[in-house]
Parts: C-alpha cells; structure tokens; sequence
C-alpha cells in the first residue's frame, strides 16, 4: 500500500515530470510520442486512450448513458456530466493567477492562460495559419479536407464538428435554454443570449481604431474592417464582381440564377431573400413602425429611417472621386459611380435589355409581365409606375378644382 507522502517514484525521461503508478507515466509518454493506436473506423478519427476512443464512439451511436439528476440532460461520458453539473452549482473552482477570471474546468483554464502568453505554436501545413491549441488546429483543418462525420438524425445535414450537429439539432427540437434574466427572451445558444443581453446594456466593446465606430459584436467590427482595406474576399466565378461578405456573395449568385425562394402569399410576388419578403409585407399591411423623432415621417423599414435621418443632419461624408459629389449614404454613393463605370447588373429575363439600378428593372419588367399595381381609386386607372399614378392624380384634383 502506498503511504500519504505521495511518493512519484516513476519519471519521464523527456519532461521530468514525475507520477505515483507506473501506468500513469505509460498514458503520460504517449504525449511525447504521439502514438494513437485507437481509430474510428467511421470516420477516421484517432485517439491515443482507449477510454477517449470508446467515449467518441458515443457520439456516431448516440448513446448517452449518463444522465443529470437536477435537469434530465444526457452525456456521451461521466467527464461530461461532471463538468454540466457546474452549470447548477455555478461552481468555477479555477481561477487565472493573471487577471482572476474563473473557470469551471482546469482545461478551460489552461487554454485561457495560452491566450495571455499570445503563443500560438499548433500551425496548419496547409496553409500555415497557427492556433493555440491542437484542439483548435484540428477544428481548422476539416476546411481543408471537407470531411463532415457528424449527421443529424433529423434531416441528413451534416456537420464537420459535434458541436456544430448539437447547436443544429436544436432547430428540430426547438429547445432555447438559454434565457435573458431582463426581458424573458429564449435562444438556442449561450452566444447568442450574451449579444442579446449586450443590447440591455448598451455595451458596444469593440471599435475601429481607424473612425472610432464602435461594435456589440467582434466579427461586425471585423466585416466594417473591410470598408476601410477595401478588402472583398468573395468573388463571382461568373462576373468578377466581389463581396465583404460570403452571405452578399450568395445573395448576389442568384441574380445570375434567377432564384427567388421567397414567395408573398398575398400577391406571389418573389424575392431573393427573407428580409426581402419581411419588407415586402409591409406593403399590404401599410405598416410603418419606424419614426422620425425630428419631423415625425414613419417607414416601413428600420434602415430607411436611419437614411432619412441623416438627411436631416446635412453631413455628406461619401464622396465620388471621379467627380467629387458627395452623397449622404455610402448605398447612394454606389448607384452615382455607376453613371461612370457604365455597370448595369440587372439583366431582363424576357428581353436582355440591362439597368443600373433593380428598381429600373423591376419598372421595366412589368412592360413584359402587365402589371400595373398603381390603382386610382376615383376611376378605377391603373398604372406600371407610381409616378404616372402621382401625375394622374395631380390631373384630377386641378379637373376637380375648376
């Protein structure tokens, strides 16, 4: 029997670090050689401990053996549990010596010390972008090579990382766990909760170094970056034209398909986009909750108010290098340059015909389609264009007024 002087009699000849059982330096030395004898034979995966690897197996299976007494919660492994458990206890027993953050795990500790030494020693070959730990390099690496091992039960969607499937499955299950103390609003992700509680407070904790316009989020301070680097990414194989963002890539791609998924039960009109279709249906419900506090004008949308407010304020700061107007909004900036570069992206489905602006096409393409939304309720008239409704009115009231 061993005494309590907590003799460690067996040390490792690479480190020097010392343990109490010969097994213990066995499971130890495995670090040092990077043997992972144990392979998933579903998706490749490999691992260096036989408990480690029976656990993973859980997670192809979903087999959850250990169950939560307090909320009914289910884990792949007694680990597991015991670290959810801290969520009821709200125990966080390990503290940074450097800036007294606690944790509820030592390994969450010990990858939040990395951070402050900035070391980042775990560097993709493929690319050669670098992470502080391996964990973080392995989740990078399924970029490269595309693998997706973790399938929803659901609706065959798969996923490259089992955190990712848990978050998706949750659209299915429409489980929200995680509620704001404030105002009683659910969500699905302890992520999204802490944004949401940030628009209490008002905080805004990340700003551009270069204007000083400040963020609730770091990945929104990441993409407004990219205005002042000119930075644009993502690219069209079939124009050239290039995108900040990924999601604007993806929205443009399908003015080159004709897609639009999004469809008004009221008047079947289509749209790219859910936002789109939301904006729309303001239109026949003639709602328009966003007011002006300075001359009291409502809009349907909350971002055509701001553009409108701006007016008010007389600051033009987007300027036209080619010519040197300048515009209130950085959107209207756009639509002027195109006067100079001569682009016109929207093309006509019926006739090839193209415009600078979407608006001109969709004016255009009732020429082919018909339609005429404008009605004038005194007599009945229809019209193409809200304008020639405008001009048919003014003609009545001045015929009415003699």
């Amino acid at each position: 029997m061993r005494d309590h002087s907590e003799e460690k009699p067996y040390t490792c000849d690479q480190c020097g670090k010392s343990f109490t059982q010969k097994g213990h330096l066995k499971r130890h030395v495995i670090i040092h050689t990077g043997e992972k004898p144990y392979t998933c034979d579903q998706c490749g995966t490999s691992f260096a401990y036989e408990s480690t690897f029976k656990s993973h197996l859980r997670s192809h299976s979903g087999e959850k053996t250990f169950n939560c007494d307090q909320c009914g919660k289910t884990f792949f492994n007694a680990a597991h549990l015991k670290i959810h458990l801290n969520v009821h206890t709200k125990e966080k027993p390990h503290m940074c010596s450097l800036c007294g953050k606690s944790f509820s795990r030592m390994g969450t500790l010990k990858l939040h010390q990395k951070r402050h030494s900035g070391v980042k020693n775990h560097a993709c070959l493929d690319c050669g972008k670098t992470f502080f730990t391996d964990t973080e390099l392995k989740k990078h690496l399924i970029v490269h090579n595309g693998e997706k091992p973790y399938k929803c039960s659901h609706c065959d969607k798969r996923f490259s990382r089992s955190d990712c499937l848990k978050t998706h499955e949750k659209i299915h299950t429409g489980e929200k766990p995680h509620t704001c103390d404030q105002c009683g609003k659910s969500f699905t992700l302890q992520g999204d909760l802490k944004v949401h509680k940030k628009s209490h407070t008002g905080e805004k904790p990340h700003t551009c170094d270069q204007c000083g316009k400040s963020f609730t989020l770091i990945s929104n301070l990441n993409i407004h970056m990219k205005i002042h680097t000119g930075e644009k990414p993502y690219t069209c194989g079939q124009c050239g034209k290039s995108y900040r963002q990924i999601g604007f890539l993806k929205l443009h791609l399908r003015s080159h398909s004709g897609e639009r998924p999004f469809n008004c039960d009221q008047c079947g009109k289509n749209f790219f986009w859910p936002e789109s279709l939301k904006n729309h249906l303001k239109v026949h419900t003639q709602e328009k909750p966003h007011m002006c506090s300075s001359c009291g004008k409502s809009f349907s949308q909350q971002g055509a108010l701001k553009r409108h407010q701006k007016s008010h304020s007389g600051v033009k700061e987007h300027m036209c290098f080619d010519c040197g107007k300048t515009f209130v909004t950085n959107a209207e900036l756009k639509l002027h340059q195109r006067m100079h570069t001569g682009e016109k992206p929207y093309e006509c489905s019926h006739c090839d015909k193209r415009f600078s602006r979407s608006e001109y096409l969709r004016t255009h393409e009732r020429i082919h389609t018909g339609e005429k939304p404008y009605h004038c309720p005194p007599c009945g008239k229809s019209f193409t264009q809200s304008s020639s409704l405008r001009r048919h009115t003014c003609l009545n009231t001045k015929k009415s007024s003699h």
